[in-house]
């Protein structure tokens, strides 16, 4: 096993766009870290500098205590799983299973082309891919083509291929991202019973927030080839450190208001013009620098309760609002309410109980322990 280090590590395609600018992240031995952000955020060429798929404009990668810049992507020790399965449609699972292996060579002395041998034996070959085919569930379908299998059991395949090389990193780009939702589901867990079994240091690449909110021991947050944060998923979730990642960490994402932060009495109010809002002590004494400032006030979709059904939080004109109804989506377990107050379009996760309808006028209740403030310019968070 092995850590991964980037340092100041840059791409730059015909000295014209910047992919990944000046990143520096440092992967810990064991570590399941995902990469995550909206498309051409540079997670995937981050990626592919690491597999050494892509030449690095400058800066430093490290795979253990070795620098790998110059090194072949054979070479690195690493194995690495495609959003697309790359399957040989020829070969029946086992040999596509095992066709890594057979590759691999060593040196053996003599005169070209009978100067290397096979690194593997075909005993050990038939022991990594029987053992890698049980634990993927894929014994019963080692003879059959890639053709003859379900998507999510050629991405099995795909990630039965890679373990077989027990490299000291796994390098995945978006393996779920062509499954249906519920196989996308079962096959996250899998791999997440896989990391913990194996141990094998994983850099996971995504768009889905859900993905890596579920899978990551940590999170790398990018956005226009620049990391925003790292942290862990509930850190990100509670403490994002600004605009970008509190809108993109959480489904549905956390709802953004402009208001103003005006002193009334001992008490500092966050005023929308529509509704205003008091702040808690805590939170008013980390604001108290933007007093009669704009500011940018947030809240995620499951702190806002419907008054009516509210016993959790006790309502009062400090932290209610009357909206609009616009639109409610039954999920089951809860209903994703949009709604709307003056100009500003807000979402809710009301329980299930709710009544609201299209076009009621209620009230909901914001559970302001849980609320944001960030710098209108800056976009950094207050607190």
């Amino acid at each position: 096993m092995a850590s991964v280090v980037l340092k100041d590590l840059t791409k730059v395609f015909d000295n014209k766009f910047t992919a990944v600018n000046h990143i520096d992240l440092e992967i810990q031995d064991q570590e399941f870290m995902v990469l995550v952000g909206p498309s051409g955020c540079g997670k995937t060429t981050a990626l592919r500098m690491i597999a050494g798929l892509e030449e690095v404009s400058s800066g430093e990668i490290r795979i253990g205590d070795r620098l790998v810049n110059d090194v072949s992507p054979k070479d690195r020790d690493i194995a690495m799983v495609f959003q697309n399965y790359a399957l040989y449609p020829h070969m029946s699972v086992y040999d596509n299973i095992g066709f890594g292996l057979r590759l691999k060579r060593i040196a053996s002395g003599g005169i070209w082309p009978f100067n290397t041998k096979r690194l593997y034996s075909e005993a050990e070959i038939d022991k990594r891919v029987q053992d890698a085919a049980a634990m993927l569930g894929l014994n019963s379908k080692l003879q059959n083509k890639p053709k003859e299998l379900s998507g999510g059991q050629r991405q099995r395949v795909a990630l039965a291929r890679a373990i077989v090389r027990e490299p000291k990193v796994f390098l995945m780009d978006e393996p779920l991202s062509n499954l249906d939702a519920k196989l996308r589901v079962q096959t996250r867990a899998d791999l997440i019973k896989l990391h913990h079994r194996l141990g094998i240091t994983t850099v996971y690449v995504t768009h889905d927030q859900v993905e890596a909110m579920t899978m990551g021991d940590r999170i790398t947050v990018m956005s226009a080839g620049v990391i925003q944060q790292v942290g862990k998923p509930l850190d990100l979730y509670k403490n994002p450190v600004n605009l970008f990642v509190a809108g993109f960490i959480g489904s549905p994402s956390m709802n953004f208001a402009p208001v103003t932060l005006v002193p009334e009495g001992d008490k500092l109010i966050a005023d929308g013009g529509s509704f205003r809002l008091t702040l808690p002590d805590d939170k008013a004494a980390l604001a108290s620098d933007y007093v009669g400032k704009s500011v940018i006030f947030g809240i995620r979709p499951e702190h806002i309760h419907d008054r009516a059904l509210s016993l959790q939080i006790q309502s009062n004109a400090d932290n209610t609002m009357t909206v609009d109804v616009d639109v409610t989506e039954p999920l089951g377990s809860e209903v994703e309410t949009h709604f709307t107050t003056g100009e500003i379009l807000l979402i809710a996760r009301l329980d299930s109980a709710t009544t609201a309808k299209i076009g009621d006028r209620m009230d909901v209740v914001l559970d302001m322990n849980e609320s944001h403030l960030f710098d209108k310019d800056s976009e950094m968070a207050i607190y």
